[in-house]
């Protein structure tokens, strides 16, 4: 898979494949700080993807990290041990959960100790623990081992493996459904879509689970999103003024424009399928830029916290965002009639801003009756008026 790279404020990373075979994939993304020095913050959050074929199981694998499940598409049943319980969920699109930290691969774990804690855990002699239970990693099994296990193919290769009709009714019992689970339940999954979108009309739609919703992402101190953007709209100029935002993109092969500002300290920058393209005359402030891409399913940008930006989307386009140090975050759009912080400027003070008289700034944000999404295309340039420099940027260059 290839991922495009979009210079200054927007840096797209690279999924590094570890498991693949036949049955499907797991890919993990590079380190969010090898990409650029302004997601130093990001050091130690990773994104993982899981994607399989029908009729298929992962098997257990360690984990030494809480992590967020977000479903992006299809349907699957999840299977999470306790010491004294096991619990199936029935999953679809859009359901969460949190699963802890903690060994999942046992077999891995148990072999580290030596035989004489084992037949004492177990009241067991080893060799029965050892066909049982245990990968066979000490010298005098390897051997053996090493027999059994000659073949061209890798480890891998057991990761994701097929199940039968029968093994698949047998996973599938117990199963519980999230579709009327409570956002604010402490260990279940919940569901993206399960509350009203905290941002709607007919150009858009953003749903969004916040720490202070769900337990389950308080400790983590993050938020969850999910944003649709219809053909041809644009999600209003806005920034975050905490939160550090990861986003993946679920449609393949989508058009999106992003408009925010210039980074000119950013390194390590790669030049692959880009199309970069500033927007307007010299007279253009030079730290307000804008950023095209052709972007396709599973490809991953950072919004970095106090950065503006505005979201416009060629072709219908589906986002899946995870905001870091999200809580007591302030999303704090500069467009719109709802939520609009310029609104909220005293008069005195957007004089000292802005370059246009008051009553000009006023008039300008009254334009637009739309909040929080909008049609891309003005109305004013509908009915064929020019307009030489698109209000946009000196709403960008302000800040």
């Amino acid at each position: 898979m290839a991922a495009t790279t979009i210079k200054a404020s927007f840096p797209l990373l690279m999924f590094q494949t570890l498991f693949e075979n036949d049955n499907g994939h797991i890919r993990l993304l590079q380190k969010f700080d090898e990409r650029s020095k302004i997601l130093e913050n990001l050091q130690n959050y990773r994104l993982l993807e899981y994607k399989s074929k029908p009729h298929t199981i992962f098997l257990p694998q360690q984990t030494d990290a809480d992590f967020i499940l977000v479903v992006l598409s299809g349907k699957a049943i999840l299977t999470v041990l306790e010491p004294n319980d096991r619990n199936s969920f029935n999953l679809e699109r859009g359901d969460t959960i949190k699963l802890p930290a903690g060994s999942q691969n046992q077999q891995s774990i148990l072999s580290e100790f030596n035989k004489n804690i084992l037949e004492a855990s177990f009241n067991t002699g080893y060799e029965e623990i050892e066909k049982v239970l245990l990968e066979e990693h000490d010298k005098e099994t390897q051997h053996r081992r090493s027999l059994r296990d000659k073949r061209d193919h890798s480890q891998e290769e057991d990761v994701i493996v097929k199940l039968s009709r029968g093994q698949i009714e047998e996973l599938s019992k117990n199963e519980k459904s999230s579709s009327k689970k409570s956002v604010s339940s402490e260990s279940e999954p919940f569901n993206l879509r399960s509350r009203n979108p905290v941002y709607s009309n007919k150009f858009g739609r953003f749903f969004e689970i916040t720490p202070e919703k769900n337990p389950q992402l308080q400790d983590l101190n993050v938020f969850v999103n999910s944003v649709e953007i219809k053909e041809g709209s644009l999600l209003l100029p806005h920034y975050n003024s905490r939160a550090i935002v990861i986003v993946t993109v679920n449609d393949e092969n989508r058009d999106f424009e992003l408009v925010g500002q210039r980074n000119e300290n950013q390194q390590g920058q790669r030049k692959e399928d880009d199309e970069e393209e500033e927007q307007g005359e010299e007279e253009i402030n030079k730290q307000v830029k804008n950023y095209k891409a052709k972007l396709s399913r599973e490809d991953v940008f950072v919004i970095p916290a106090g950065h503006p930006v505005a979201i416009k989307a060629s072709s219908n386009l589906d986002l899946l965002g995870f905001g870091i140090n999200a809580k007591n975050n302030q999303r704090n759009f500069l467009a719109g009639g709802e939520d609009n912080v310029i609104g909220q400027i005293h008069q005195p003070v957007k004089e000292l801003v802005f370059p246009g008289s008051v009553q000009e700034i006023d008039r300008l944000l009254e334009n637009q009756k739309q909040s929080h999404f909008a049609n891309a295309q003005p109305e004013h340039r509908e009915r064929g008026i020019h307009e030489t420099r698109d209000p946009l940027y000196s709403i960008l260059d302000a800040f």
